[in-house]
């Protein structure tokens, strides 16, 4: 298992989570970065907008895209976050745990979540990646097997922290 989750994760500037909590609280309290509404800015410039549960309908609907037509259900993604610039949206997963469960299994659904949110994002020509944010109860050895899967569908994980690196937006200078 790699410390501190996966790719890009030896930066540790980067959204804190130590527990399930709205993304653009997240944000809200990050150096330089500024909430208005579901936008996100740096230094006054938008660079995010956040789409997570029904909103992430309603940003397709805006774009001509009716779900219905391309799913057969609806997912409700924790969070969801637009990047424009790089026009990808970062699908965010919480699982915090603190004794064993039904998420177990649920973070064995990464590559069939993603998959169904490529889907729905192919015809805006908007990519999609899948990432989890996970507390330390799933640093035990028997995630080993359930981490690597997370990595090999080409899902992330982290642990608390989402590099701010890793969704291509400003990291604020010390």
């Amino acid at each position: 298992m790699i410390k501190d989750g996966i790719g890009g994760a030896s930066t540790r500037v980067g959204l804190d989570f130590e527990e399930r909590v709205n993304l653009l609280l997240v944000f809200a309290k990050t150096p330089r970065y500024s909430v208005q509404g579901d936008s996100i800015f740096y230094d006054g410039e938008k660079v995010a907008q956040s789409i997570g549960k029904n909103k992430l309908y309603r940003f397709l609907e805006k774009r001509g895209v009716d779900y219905k037509t391309v799913l057969s259900k609806k997912l409700l993604p924790d969070e969801a976050l637009y990047v424009q610039n790089q026009r990808k949206v970062f699908i965010i997963e919480m699982k915090f745990q603190e004794v064993a469960g039904s998420v177990d299994e649920k973070l064995q659904t990464c590559d069939f979540k993603k998959r169904q949110y490529q889907k729905l994002f192919k015809l805006l020509k908007i990519d999609v990646e899948f990432i989890y944010i996970l507390s330390d109860w799933f640093k035990k050895p028997e995630y080993k097997d359930t981490l690597s899967f997370i990595s090999d569908v080409g899902c992330n994980y982290y642990f608390h922290m989402l590099p701010l690196k890793v969704l291509g937006l400003p990291i604020p200078k010390k």
